[in-house]
């Protein structure tokens, strides 16, 4: 095994999720009853480069051709797209440039440009079906050297290529990396955005790991990266979506961008983490496993005491928690989600039955798992007829409590 960086064998595990099916792989009731495929989730650390990362990787083709997350169901992410797009015109001057979103999902972010040409380059052709219907202009492959080659032909360089929760899930990140120099014109920006190694380790984010994120990156192991590719990063911004995410400004040298000096704010942050020791992920292994008994005693509990506990959402890292907690519809009796694609369905290794939202203040349980705790502000608002009825939420991250 080496390292998806920096091609060290110095990788050394340090969590174990166990075997588990893939998350977004939900299940008519004609399968509930068929064996599933289920694939090791272990996360390994590179004491070469620091890179936290997994090594079994599943087939894209498997993953991503046919999805069920929209970005668009989320007010919290539709705002968040919505800002990047007014910032990135307000710095980058792209009126008439052309500007790219790299998996941009059912184009949210790209609707929010007013002024350039845009493209989403989308492989799950469900998905990029409805950002055309969402006036999204897409191209229905993954992204590399050669479908950036052919993105060229048809459309020129980009003034800016953008990258949201996407270069997290590549496994040839050189690949990825010298397809977005093909296409980006000499004083360019590319934007890549990901769930931050930081957060993720300082609030027990253990249910962000699934097969999908390959890498769970820091900032200093891709200084280096970037660096051998001609490109450094002038700009870092951190936010609270997704439990916590970062965005990187990356230009090529000699680019006139100026450094906003917030880069080395952030090295400094990750060295006083100690990100780059193994012990600081042997520690966070074991609090992985203090919440899952935590959890388990909370649930267990209130089978005991008669209460009904449902959920709120069926997301990724919804079944990732599920799984690894091993929480069957013994103490979860179904769960709930915005996302009409995924009502009627159930979830991967649990068989959590999805409804809809309405069934909360229809059936009204004692209590609300929230498995999508990360838009636990914008689901409580939305919920709170449920809530002053009595219902009660658990929050199961950073560590369980009930709201």
């Amino acid at each position: 095994m080496l390292c998806r960086i920096c091609k060290s064998a110095s990788l050394h595990k340090f969590l174990s999720l166990g075997p588990i099916p893939l998350v977004n792989s939900l299940l008519k009731t004609e399968q509930l009853n068929l064996p599933e495929n289920y694939f090791p989730l272990d996360v390994y650390f590179c004491a070469g480069c620091t890179l936290v990362q997994l090594t079994y990787v599943v087939p894209p083709e498997t993953l991503f051709r046919d999805y069920v997350y929209l970005t668009g169901t989320s007010k919290t992410m539709r705002q968040h797209f919505g800002e990047l797009a007014r910032d990135i015109e307000q710095r980058f001057g792209v009126e008439g440039s052309l500007v790219i979103d790299i998996g941009g999902n059912d184009g949210t972010l790209l609707h929010g440009f007013r002024k350039p040409r845009v493209l989403n380059v989308e492989p799950a052709r469900n998905i990029a079906q409805i950002s055309e219907a969402n006036g999204v202009k897409s191209y229905p492959e993954f992204f590399s050297e050669k479908t950036a080659g052919d993105i060229l032909e048809k459309f020129g360089k980009a003034r800016v290529i953008i990258g949201t929760n996407v270069f997290a899930h590549c496994n040839d990140i050189d690949d990825f990396v010298k397809g977005v120099l093909v296409l980006l014109e000499d004083e360019g920006v590319f934007v890549v955005e990901f769930p931050y190694l930081a957060d993720m380790i300082s609030q027990n984010e253990f249910d962000t790991i699934y097969h999908e994120h390959l890498s769970y990156f820091s900032v200093s192991p891709l200084v280096r990266h970037f660096g051998r590719y001609g490109l450094e990063i002038f700009d870092v911004q951190r936010f609270a979506v997704h439990g916590g995410s970062i965005r990187l400004f990356v230009k090529r040298k000699g680019a006139p961008h100026r450094s906003t000096g917030a880069l080395e704010k952030i090295l400094k942050l990750e060295n006083d983490m100690k990100l780059d020791a193994f012990d600081t992920y042997l520690a966070f292994a074991s609090r992985v496993r203090a919440i899952r008994e935590k959890l388990l005693a909370m649930l267990r509990k209130a089978k005991s005491e008669g209460k009904r506990v449902a959920g709120y959402g069926a997301p990724a890292k919804g079944n990732i928690l599920l799984n690894y907690c091993g929480i069957g519809t013994g103490l979860l009796e179904y769960t709930v989600d915005k996302n009409e694609m995924k009502q009627g369905f159930f979830t991967p290794g649990m068989h959590i039955p999805i409804y809809g939202p309405g069934k909360l203040m229809e059936d009204k349980p004692d209590y609300v798992l929230l498995l999508a705790w990360n838009f636990g502000g914008e689901i409580m608002k939305q919920e709170q007829g449920y809530h002053l009825s009595g219902g009660r939420f658990i929050v199961p991250i950073p560590e369980p409590s009930v709201v």
